[in-house]
């Protein structure tokens, strides 16, 4: 727990900057101070619910009584939150992708680094209880080196069409989790990229240039290869799961059950059901990524936060992989870190 309280502003107020607010207010190291949303009704329902105050964006970075900002709003805003927050010196939760041009994104990252405000971006994997076994296991050797690595993505049901209009296509908002996964697990770097493609569960996706199903190839730096395969809809439940084959063994994280018994009968076996939905199954993993922070904020270094370098190689990799898609060749990753 973070010695010092920090008072934090939220800038947005939907789906995310609830689970956000939610986080705050049961952190004993946070005090959701202030809430920012374009829709002024949202964000004053939300602060009343948990005793901060709303109002407009600008007091989130002009607010001498504000030590935090985490920026949960619409992507395409990232990423002049971001750099006018750090400029006032405040900490900065930032929710990924930083911005949906790689080209900004990058100018961004270069001009705050030198300021060294502290800064996290919201690769709330990364804090998942298995993927985190996973890592150790990989790191004290028990598997040898990483040669081959399975990756799975596969949501429960389609988001709404709005949301995928602004979302930045599937690599930007559903796989980037895992580049970012990849790169953590492995301590390596992805050095090309092969994509292929379908908009099969939302045909009105291929208008948008974006899919909804895919499978992408991987090399990285030191040799290893890596597969991962996505989907916006599956017909059984939310499904996430990583393995990692090695020069002396295998370690997986494996797809997490609702339920922890299997049933046996003379009529059958029933085993028990995934979760419904991609919340249920990351849900702790977001008060995970906020408590490493606040924790290094008051002190305490933690090895595992994702800062600025990594969201901006993550959706280095994303960026190649979309040009993938529309090539159909392999693509070479632009090396930023």
């Amino acid at each position: 727990m973070s010695p010092v309280t920090q008072r934090v502003a939220l800038i947005g107020s939907g789906f995310i900057g609830q689970v956000h607010a939610a986080s705050l207010a049961a952190h004993p190291g946070a005090q959701l101070a202030l809430v920012c949303d374009i829709d002024a009704s949202r964000a004053e329902a939300l602060a009343r619910r948990y005793g901060a105050r709303a109002g407009q964006v600008n007091e989130a970075f002009s607010r001498e009584d504000i030590d935090m900002v985490l920026i949960a709003s619409s992507t395409p805003t990232h990423a002049d939150f971001l750099a006018q927050a750090v400029r006032a010196g405040k900490a900065v939760y930032c929710e990924k992708p930083i911005d949906l041009s790689l080209a900004k994104a990058r100018a961004v990252v270069e001009s705050l680094l030198p300021l060294q405000v502290p800064v996290t971006v919201g690769f709330n994997r990364r804090f998942d209880r298995s993927h985190q076994q996973l890592k150790q296991h990989i790191q004290q050797g028990a598997i040898g080196a990483p040669e081959l690595i399975q990756m799975a993505c596969r949501a429960s049901e389609m988001p709404s069409l709005d949301y995928l209009r602004a979302s930045g296509g599937q690599m930007r908002d559903q796989a980037i989790h895992f580049f970012d996964l990849l790169r953590f697990l492995t301590g390596d770097e992805v050095e090309s990229v092969g994509a292929l493609g379908a908009a099969l569960a939302q045909p009105a996706l291929r208008e948008l240039g974006d899919v909804d199903t895919s499978v992408l190839i991987m090399r990285l730096s030191r040799g290893a290869l890596a597969q991962l395969d996505n989907t916006r809809r599956t017909a059984y439940g939310y499904d996430e799961r990583i393995s990692v084959v090695g020069s002396a063994g295998m370690i997986a994280s494996e797809p997490q059950a609702t339920r922890g018994a299997t049933l046996y009968q003379q009529s059958g076996v029933t085993q028990p059901g995934l979760f419904p939905d991609w919340f249920s199954r990351v849900r702790d993993t977001y008060y995970a990524q906020l408590d490493a922070f606040l924790r290094q904020l008051g002190g305490e270094t933690v090895a595992d936060l994702p800062g600025l370098m990594d969201g901006l190689q993550a959706q280095a990799i994303a960026e190649a992989a979309c040009e993938s898609l529309a090539s159909g060749r392999f693509v070479q990753v632009e090396r930023l870190i």
